[in-house]
């Protein structure tokens, strides 16, 4: 053969090669994009997880008994998903703990490897949080126990294992914690669980053949894995039958790295009563409510009698360029959840125009020193998580400026306070983040600025944690540790 038809040859195959490559990337592009806007029907009605408001104990405490096991629940599949969940199969109860009462949480672990019960938004002892150094060994049994002290409030329990996290949560051990508190309960909110009152626990789920929990989609995630079908309380394709004028959806995002625009389909505007921990000063009117993973929001929705509203995801166009957006979940629209009006609604009085007493806390005057933090990569100010190694010491009762800069995607979340944003980029903060809040979305390069205050608490020996809530990254070492000493 000569040299110049062999030439010809190799350019031909390496065309060859290159358009197949392009199909296959256009392939791949198309597939990474999911769409259920107007295309689900419905059908199941939302499970409404049991609602465990514990039992007396011997010592005054309430005590909240919690087995975490494995099991087989029906996800929407061929065949039945294997999940892993909270006295069931998957999810958990809802707990509801009021404020002043001490508890006492008694969690076993039954899974075949070791876990932890972290209280996502709680304030509580370093040694009751739950975090990785709290781990609790398969067939033992881990008693912590605290006061609870802090308004009431939206939280979530989920397991913390050092570089499991996704792991267990994607497998579905998460559940609601309601705190309930005397000024909320004077309040004339919606407040029957179940009825008008409605847990709405966002999570993204893809499995396998086999019915296991698979990470397919992970390779040009930027932020972790995304699932290909939608559960709300572990529910696919529900729907709610609402019989009062007015009902209170409490979102949850317990996805390990969808970020969710959550929304009416037909833009309506939703009254928004609640931010991660706890009531807005003043309610406040949107038609999104942007949730990353760990948030929180409360809004109220008004219904007509015999309609039909959908809950659903908006596309957030977050993640810069096209390639990251798309990969990133940034171009999905998700339909959630149908709420169906009853022929005839019960009235509902108006959201009261004032909701908590004041501002959320701390106090940005009394602030006497300013720390910074970098989130870039997988690390934090240059650091991947150490277990040995404590990052920064607190002295309790010290209110502090954190100012919290990223370059990308990411979710940040500081173990034990409620922090108050102060600004975004300089600017105000929208109403969505001007309550109470323990978990905040940058949405690429940006810097936030947080009145923070660890109180109650010192314990130089036990760290909180403060790290990405994108379950992915703070499982690759983006994470930090602090303790907090003695004034």
């Amino acid at each position: 053969m000569s040299r110049g038809r062999m030439i010809k040859r190799v350019l031909i195959a390496v065309s060859a090669l290159a358009i197949a490559g392009a199909g296959a990337l256009a392939v791949v592009w198309g597939q990474a994009r999911l769409d259920t806007a107007g295309k689900l029907r419905f059908e199941r009605p939302l499970r409404i997880p049991p609602l465990e408001e514990g039992r007396p104990g011997a010592r005054g405490e309430r005590v909240y008994d919690l087995r975490v096991q494995q099991g087989t629940a029906d996800l929407g599949a061929d065949v039945p998903a294997r999940t892993w969940g909270v006295n069931g199969p998957h999810l958990g109860p809802t707990l509801r703990v009021r404020r002043g009462e001490r508890v006492r949480m008694r969690v076993r672990n039954d899974l075949p490897e070791p876990t932890t019960m972290h209280w996502h938004g709680m304030h509580l002892p370093a040694v009751a949080d739950g975090g990785p150094h709290q781990p609790i060994g398969r067939g033992e049994t881990w008693t912590p126990t605290w006061r609870i002290d802090q308004p009431a409030a939206t939280l979530w329990y989920h397991p913390h294992p050092h570089a499991r996290t996704e792991h267990h949560v994607a497998r579905g051990v998460a559940g609601m914690v309601l705190v309930a508190d005397e000024r909320e309960r004077s309040l004339a909110l919606p407040r029957e669980y179940g009825v008008d009152d409605i847990p709405v626990i966002l999570q993204d789920v893809r499995l396998d053949d086999e019915g296991n929990v698979s990470k397919a989609s992970i390779s040009f995630s930027p932020i972790g894995h995304l699932g290909d079908r939608m559960l709300v309380n572990g529910t696919p394709d529900p729907h709610v039958v609402v019989r009062r004028e007015r009902v209170r959806l409490r979102l949850l995002n317990a996805s390990t790295a969808r970020i969710h625009d959550v929304g009416l389909a037909d833009g309506r505007p939703m009254t928004l009563v609640a931010t991660d921990g706890g009531l807005l000063e003043h309610p406040a009117e949107v038609r999104r409510v942007r949730l990353s993973p760990g948030e929180r929001a409360e809004v109220v929705v008004r219904l007509r009698p015999r309609e039909r509203l959908v809950l659903r995801s908006h596309p957030h166009g977050l993640g810069g360029d096209p390639w990251s957006r798309r990969f990133a979940g940034g171009d999905d629209r998700l339909d959630l959840l149908q709420l169906r009006a009853a022929r005839t609604l019960e009235r509902s009085p108006e959201v009261p125009e004032r909701l908590a007493a004041g501002p959320p806390e701390p106090d940005p005057a009394g602030a006497t020193r300013t720390r910074r933090f970098e989130l870039s990569g997988r690390t934090i100010n240059g650091r991947r998580m150490d277990m040995g190694r404590i990052d920064e010491v607190v002295r309790r009762d010290e209110t502090e400026i954190w100012e919290v800069s990223s370059n990308s995607l990411h979710s940040f979340h500081i173990h034990d306070v409620q922090f108050r944003v102060l600004e975004i980029d300089g600017r105000p903060p929208p109403p969505a983040l001007r309550g109470p809040k323990d978990t905040i979305l940058f949405e690429g390069r940006s810097t936030a600025r947080l009145a923070v205050r660890f109180t109650d608490y010192a314990d130089p020996r036990t760290p909180y944690m403060f790290h990405c809530h994108l379950i992915d990254h703070e499982d690759r070492g983006m994470m930090n540790q602090l303790v907090v000493t003695p004034p």
